[in-house]
């Protein structure tokens, strides 16, 4: 670079560089410690390259149907269960945000899958959320049981996880859990959240996480 000087010499400075990106790695891997290995191994590879942009972001697991909510600096915050679309499949149909809800099929019912920079917001209602896929009006927001037929809380509470498909593709998280570790992550400023594949590696959509194991 024209004009740039450094007393250490190029070898040096880039063994530093090295060094800080390690340290980085390091720091990152210690504050994923308690999350389940793969997760872990995905923060800190967000934290570690920059992807993640020193913003709190939220892993959200679709074959798990959980969500880990981490700190700027990669430190797990909190997890919890989640709600997800009814459909199985990570891409939203083109169009879908502008469409009726009565109009969308239960096959369409997807929550997509990739990197998505979040923003706080609010619904019709008024309810704080955390808008996902603005485009595709998938949010992350607290689970709502207005509907008893379709057993929100119950699905939420159940130890396995083929009854977590229920939602028309946005994430329903907890209330309490939404409160404690989502809005103050979140809910005040954009953040990150990444929603892991179901029907590929997460490789195929991070390139930062290939090098993951």
């Amino acid at each position: 670079m024209p004009g740039f000087f450094s007393p250490f010499g190029v070898d040096a400075l880039k063994r530093f560089t090295s060094f800080v990106l390690c340290l980085a790695a390091c720091s990152a891997a210690v504050a994923a410690a308690d999350a389940p290995a793969e997760i872990a191994q995905f923060a800190q590879r967000a934290v570690a390259t920059g992807d993640s942009a020193q913003r709190p972001f939220a892993i959200v697991d679709k074959r798990n149907a959980r969500v880990f909510v981490f700190d700027a600096d990669g430190r797990l915050r909190g997890d919890a269960p989640v709600l997800l679309g009814l459909a199985r499949g990570d891409r939203s149909v083109p169009g879908i945000g502008e469409r009726k809800m009565s109009e969308i099929r239960p096959d369409e019912r997807t929550t997509p899958a990739g990197r998505f920079v979040s923003e706080p917001g609010r619904n019709m209602q008024g309810e704080d959320i955390v808008w996902v896929d603005y485009g595709a009006a998938v949010s992350m927001h607290r689970v709502r049981a207005t509907e008893k037929s379709e057993r929100r809380l119950e699905r939420l509470a159940s130890p396995g996880v083929d009854d977590n498909r229920i939602s028309y593709g946005c994430i329903n998280v907890p209330a309490d859990f939404y409160d404690a570790y989502v809005k103050p992550a979140l809910g005040a400023s954009r953040g990150l959240v990444y929603v892991l594949p179901e029907t590929a590696p997460a490789a195929e959509l991070f390139s930062f996480a290939a090098d993951a194991r």
